[in-house]
């Protein structure tokens, strides 16, 4: 078996807390391995002075470390599961996943105010349409503004006055210490998450039988059925993480209900629908709430934000 693996991640506080996470969990189960972090720059991390969804959303954050990947200056990458595209380059496959953590986003206000008090005086800060989209479709008079950043960027941004309060992951704030700034932990069903968010995923080489023994003993199952599931629903859709769309999942015994959602950048138009499957082809219940939406309009919202974006 291999003795060494070097992991390939992105530089900030929640990238490198994630790949010391993936680390600490491959030395737990092969206390013998070597393991060590190398980080990378991506192009997400060096363009924070434009909206995200203006530069393009394939591989944002995820490119230049799969290069390296593919160049096998490093054996895994590590990234947040909802950063990283439904399909992947030629020769690189998604490995397995850590436990999910926290799935759902959480609302930062400086006047601790939650979802229900925000109105037309209050400016909400977002780096991502879907929660804009789901936002407004609650509340359509409150103003959105665009914020980039890391979390602790964002977080002094709203304490200098950029913004009233913040959408963000909630298991980002967890997962850096910073869970006191957390006002609300939004329900599912009024903001429904991004695709995989709270899981922690592993990317590898195709053809790397050395790496994936390794690593298929702390790939974590439940967190994998329901990755797989929804990555099928983004991929049917041909949506990127840049598009107003989201959806949840619940796992229980063989069965996996996903619930989804595709919404107008306005919010005004909003497309639900839930689809039952197996656990044992999490993916074919992805595609069938995908073709629900489908039927119902998303391609005609998703084609018309693409042809303005």
């Amino acid at each position: 078996m291999k003795n060494k693996i070097i992991i390939g991640t992105r530089g900030s506080k929640l990238a490198l807390y994630q790949a010391h996470k993936v680390k600490e969990t491959l030395t737990k189960s092969h206390p013998s391995l070597q393991v060590e972090i190398e980080i990378i720059l991506t192009k997400g991390d060096k363009v924070l002075d434009v909206a995200l969804s203006k530069i393009g959303d394939k591989g944002l954050f995820t490119k230049e470390i799969e290069v390296a990947l593919l160049n096998k200056t490093i054996d895994i990458a590590v990234h947040s599961c909802k950063d990283l595209p439904t399909i992947l380059p030629s020769g690189l496959q998604l490995g397995v996943v850590l436990e999910r953590g926290e799935f759902r986003d959480a609302l930062v206000s400086k006047n601790h105010k939650k979802l229900s008090e925000l109105d037309e005086n209050d400016i909400v800060a977002t780096s991502s349409l879907r929660r804009q989209a789901a936002l407004l479709g609650i509340k359509p008079n409150v103003q959105i503004k665009d914020i980039r950043g890391n979390v602790n960027t964002r977080l002094k941004k709203m304490e200098e006055g950029y913004c009233d309060a913040m959408i963000m992951a909630a298991a980002g704030l967890q997962r850096l210490g910073l869970d006191h700034y957390i006002t609300e932990i939004i329900d599912a069903k009024e903001i429904m998450p991004a695709i995989a968010q709270g899981a922690i995923a592993i990317e590898v080489r195709e053809n790397d039988p050395e790496v994936m023994e390794i690593l298929e003993q702390i790939n974590h199952q439940p967190t994998w059925i329901a990755i797989l599931a929804e990555r099928s629903f983004l991929r049917t859709l041909e949506g990127g993480c840049q598009v107003p769309l989201g959806c949840i999942s619940e796992i229980e015994g063989t069965t996996i209900t996903l619930s989804g959602f595709v919404a107008s950048i306005d919010g005004k138009k909003q497309i639900k629908d839930t689809a039952i499957g197996s656990t044992k082809d999490p993916e074919a219940c992805g595609i069938e709430l995908a073709k629900k939406l489908i039927n119902k309009g998303a391609s005609i919202i998703l084609n018309e934000i693409k042809k303005n974006s």
